[in-house]
């Protein structure tokens, strides 16, 4: 994997086609990460003939709830029967999600980040032949205490258009373990924060309960608030950089 920097990083990079996206990382081990998936991903722009691009986030990830590290691999991958040429991935992290590094890739200047998000690094890709993927290690730090989410979208090099973006999708756990050495979370779950003091809502100080559990998300809104996580990312996405 390259190391290079560009340039093009700051201004056209995030501020161009996705003027608001990116990835998070963790610190589970890779053995810890589980299958990949693209939930939460959705094409946009049209893509070159032949050529079909997407990503892949683990399915479950680990947060030391010491440290707070954490640390996930993240993936493009070309579904087509043609070469991809020059791409990009960026990896973006929201919330209590903070990207530190990903491996080979140029960190995002705080002035080009995408609104709402903290961290954010740039990953020049040359070129993705026909069924190849390209991983990258992300290391992140998560906060329990707030809510997380990354965002997986994949450009061409100047960034003027998005073929694929994947969030931001939110990593969480409705059962948080504050006393525990590691906290698992799932992709497309938002997380249930660890209140103040260590305790997890619903943890003591509270009445017994009685009748039928209300605090558990139904699926059918878990879906809605996906969903409308990545409809805020799509239209970070389709922005373009101002006529010079």
């Amino acid at each position: 994997m390259s190391s290079r920097r560009t340039t093009t990083i700051a201004g056209s990079l995030v501020t161009a086609s996705f003027s608001a996206v990116m990835i998070l990382s963790f610190t589970a081990s890779a053995a810890d990460e589980g299958p990949g998936s693209s939930k939460g991903g959705k094409a946009v722009d049209e893509a070159p003939a032949g050529v079909k691009l997407t990503t892949l986030l683990p399915e479950k990830i680990s947060v030391d709830n010491s440290s707070k590290e954490t640390d996930i691999t993240a993936t493009a991958k070309n579904e087509g029967t043609k070469d991809s040429g020059k791409i990009r991935l960026l990896v973006v992290g929201f919330d209590g999600l903070t990207v530190k590094n990903v491996q080979g890739c140029s960190p995002i200047d705080k002035k080009d980040l995408p609104e709402g998000s903290n961290s954010g690094f740039s990953c020049p890709i040359d070129n993705l032949a026909a069924g190849a993927s390209k991983s990258y290690a992300v290391d992140a730090t998560y906060d329990l205490g707030k809510t997380g989410k990354i965002c997986l979208p994949v450009q061409t090099s100047d960034g003027k258009k998005t073929f694929w973006q994947q969030g931001p999708v939110p990593f969480g756990t409705t059962n948080p373990s504050p006393n525990a050495p590691a906290t698992p979370l799932l992709l497309g779950t938002d997380n249930q924060p660890v209140a103040p003091g260590g305790d997890a809502p619903g943890d003591s100080k509270e009445l017994p309960r009685t009748g039928p559990v209300r605090d558990v998300l139904p699926l059918g809104a878990a879906g809605a608030a996906l969903m409308a996580a990545g409809a805020a990312g799509l239209w970070w996405s389709q922005r373009r950089p101002a006529t010079r």
